[in-house]
């Protein structure tokens, strides 16, 4: 019924920038965790980044270069990728984690992901 859906990949040169957009298609509550993962070919999917109200948390690798954002009022969430490297090529992934009320139990929702290819 509610559906994340992915935008803003594409093909960029090494060191060029990006900005991916994740919208809720419907009201999500409780949101505890706006993440992004991704999953280069033969690997596996991984972490990038978090945005909680106590703040962000991103990978090693992708430290300085990366920001992840949120726009509560458009139910969305963003990630900048600046100094893009050839190894951040991958299927980006978003992912909403709620919180466990007294009536409902938490929730994971994905997005069906987003190609992301830096050439060298």
């Amino acid at each position: 019924q509610v559906q994340l859906v992915e935008s803003g990949g594409g093909l960029v040169q090494a060191g060029g920038s990006l900005r991916l957009s994740c919208v809720a298609s419907g009201s999500i509550w409780n949101i505890d965790v706006m993440g992004w993962y991704r999953q280069a070919p033969g690997k596996q999917r991984e972490l990038v980044a978090t945005i909680t109200s106590g703040g962000n948390m991103y990978a090693d690798s992708v430290k300085g270069r990366f920001t992840i954002s949120r726009d509560s009022a458009k139910n969305t969430v963003y990630l900048q990728m600046n100094n893009l490297k050839p190894e951040d090529t991958a299927v980006y992934y978003c992912n909403w984690l709620t919180r466990k009320t007294p009536t409902v139990p938490s929730y994971n929702y994905w997005g069906r992901g987003t190609q992301v290819t830096v050439s060298s």
